[in-house]
C-alpha cells in the first residue's frame, strides 16, 4: 500500500479538526448521530478505494491501512470498524470466503486454492467479532471485477492469444505491469474463474491457465488435445531457446579460432574449430527436430480450422433441412402449374374487357360504307367571297367611280329553282346532324349573296329593291 505521501489525499486532510474527527472511534451505536457516522464512514471508504486504484492491489489488511493513513504520527482509530461495515454491505470479503465462492460444481475446491496458497484461514466469526486481524486480507469486490477484465483484454492483445493454455510464470510476466503483485494477479485470475472466462490447472506440477477462446460464452474444460498442444508448444519454446545457444556458441568457437589463428596456435584453433562442428550438428539436429514440432502444431491448428468448418457445414445442411421440411418437386410443379391457369385467366379477362360492348341493332358495314361515302363528296365552300366596302355616301360619285371597286356582274342566272334544290336535297343523305348545319348554312350564304347581288343592281339602274324569295318558302309555293 501507498504511503499518504506518495497518494492524492482530499483537501479536508490539512484540516486539523476535522481529521481529528475523522481518526476518531466510532460510536458503538449509529442511531445517535447517524449524519456523523455515516460522513465518517464514507471518507474511509472512498480513501481505502483510491489508495487500492493508486498501487494497483485489489486486497486491503488492517494492518496496511493503519500505515498508509498515518498522519502527524497518528494511525486512525474506526478502520477495523470499517472494514466490518464494508464486509457486511459486500464491498469486501476475506480472501478466504472469495477463493471458496468459485463455483465448485465447474471447478474443484483444490484448483481455487491453487491461487490462494498460502492462505491464513481464519474461522472466527468476522461480523460478530469487535476486533478484525491485523493481517486479515480483504478483495474488494468492485476493484478485482475492473482487474480481472483489465487481464482479458491484455491477454487477447498479446502474444499468447493463439494459446489457449499459458502458464502461470508466463502471466506473471504478462501482467506485471498492471498487477502489483503476485496475490493481485491471483485474485483476477479467480475473478476470471467464477465468469467462466479461465480455468486453472496442474499439468507435472505446473499451474496452467486455460483462456476463452473467441467465438466461445464460456471457456471449455482442459483436455487431452489441449494438454497435448500445450506441451507441443513448450516444447517448442524450449527447442528454440536451445536452438539459439547452440548458435551463439557456434560463433564463439569460431572467434576463438579466429583469434588463436591469429597468435599462430594452430592446434588450438583447430580444437575450436571442431567444437564448433559438433555445436553446429547439434544444433542442425535439434533445429529439425524443431521443424517437425512446429509442422505438427500447423496440421493441429489447420485440423481446428477444418472442425470448425465442418461444423458450420453441419449447421448450415441442418437448417436448409428444416426450411425445405414442407418443400417438394411435386408440390413445386403443382404451384407453377396454378400460376400459369391464373396468368391465362387474367389474359382472358383483360382480352375481353379491352374489347368493349356493341350494340346489337348497329350495322357497322353500314357505318363504314356511308363514312366512306362521306370522304368522297368535295367539300362545300361555306365562306362568303370578299366583296370591298359598300360606299356609305354615294353623293356627287359618277356611275362608273361607284361601279368600279364592284366585282364583275356574275352572267349566270342568280334566281335557284326549286326543281334544282329538290335535286340537291335528294341527292344527299342526311344522316348526321352536321350535314343538316351544313346545308342549312349552304342556303343561307346562297340567299344573302343573291340579296346583296340584287341590292348593288338596283342602286346602278335605279329600280327599287327586289326581295328575293328564300328557296325554302318557293319551295312550299311551288308544292
Amino acid at each position: 500500500m501507498p504511503t499518504t505521501s506518495e497518494m492524492s489525499l482530499p483537501p479536508e486532510w490539512e484540516d486539523d479538526e476535522r481529521m481529528n474527527f475523522m481518526f476518531s472511534e466510532f460510536k458503538e451505536n449509529r442511531d445517535v448521530n447517524t449524519t456523523d457516522w455515516d460522513s465518517k464512514m464514507d471518507f474511509w471508504t472512498a480513501l481505502i478505494f483510491r489508495s487500492c486504484r493508486q498501487c494497483g492491489s485489489v486486497l486491503v489488511n488492517l494492518q496496511d491501512l493503519n500505515t498508509t493513513f498515518q498522519r502527524k504520527e497518528k494511525t486512525p482509530l474506526g478502520l477495523s470498524t470499517v472494514l466490518q461495515t464494508m464486509a457486511r454491505c459486500g464491498t469486501i470479503q476475506r480472501e478466504s470466503e472469495f477463493a471458496a465462492s468459485v463455483d465448485c460444481g465447474w471447478v474443484s475446491w483444490s484448483v481455487g486454492m491453487l491461487l490462494v496458497k498460502p492462505l491464513k484461514w481464519t474461522f472466527s466469526t468476522l461480523l460478530g467479532s469487535k476486533r478484525v486481524p491485523l493481517e486479515e486480507s480483504f478483495v474488494v469486490v468492485d476493484l478485482v471485477k475492473e482487474k480481472a477484465a483489465e487481464l482479458l483484454k491484455v491477454y487477447q492483445r498479446s502474444e499468447f492469444s493463439s494459446c489457449s493454455i499459458v502458464s502461470f510464470q508466463e502471466l506473471c510476466t504478462l501482467f506485471s505491469d498492471i498487477c502489483a503483485d503476485e496475490s493481485t494477479l491471483c485474485m483476477a485470475l479467480l475473478q476470471l474463474q467464477k465468469d467462466k472466462q479461465v480455468i486453472v490447472s496442474l499439468h507435472e506440477g505446473e499451474k496452467i491457465v486455460k483462456f476463452c477462446q473467441p467465438g466461445q460464452e464460456r471457456v471449455s474444460p482442459v483436455s487431452d488435445v489441449d494438454v497435448g498442444i500445450y506441451q507441443l508448444q513448450h516444447s517448442e519454446k524450449l527447442l528454440g531457446e536451445r536452438v539459439q545457444k547452440l548458435s551463439l556458441e557456434a560463433d564463439r568457437c569460431k572467434e576463438e579460432a579466429r583469434i588463436l589463428l591469429r597468435e599462430e596456435k594452430k592446434s588450438q584453433a583447430l580444437r575450436c574449430l571442431r567444437s564448433r562442428k559438433r555445436v553446429e550438428k547439434r544444433a542442425d539436429s535439434l533445429f529439425a527436430k524443431l521443424e517437425t514440432i512446429r509442422g505438427i502444431l500447423d496440421r493441429i491448428a489447420q485440423s481446428q480450422t477444418d472442425k470448425m468448418v465442418m461444423q458450420a457445414y453441419q449447421a448450415g445442411v441442418a437448417a436448409l433441412r428444416l426450411s425445405l421440411k414442407d418443400v417438394s418437386v411435386e408440390r413445386a410443379e403443382s404451384l407453377v402449374d396454378q400460376i400459369q391457369e391464373l396468368c391465362d385467366t387474367q389474359d382472358e379477362v383483360n382480352q375481353t374487357i379491352s374489347s368493349g360492348v356493341t350494340a346489337a341493332d348497329e350495322d357497322m358495314d353500314e357505318l363504314e360504307k356511308e363514312l366512306k361515302a362521306l370522304l368522297d363528296e368535295p367539300e362545300a365552300d361555306v365562306n362568303p367571297p370578299d366583296l370591298p366596302a359598300f360606299p356609305t355616301d354615294s353623293r356627287g360619285l359618277s356611275g362608273e367611280q361607284i361601279l368600279s371597286p364592284l366585282p364583275a356582274v356574275p352572267h349566270s342566272h342568280l334566281n335557284t329553282t326549286a326543281d334544282v334544290l329538290e335535286e340537291e336535297l335528294n341527292r344527299l343523305t342526311l344522316s348526321e346532324t352536321g350535314l343538316h348545319v351544313q346545308i342549312s348554312s349552304f342556303l343561307s350564304v346562297s340567299v344573302e349573296l343573291s340579296q346583296t347581288t340584287c341590292s348593288q343592281l338596283s342602286l346602278l339602274s335605279g329600280f327599287p329593291q327586289r326581295r328575293v324569295t328564300s328557296p325554302e318558302k318557293r319551295l312550299e309555293a311551288a308544292q
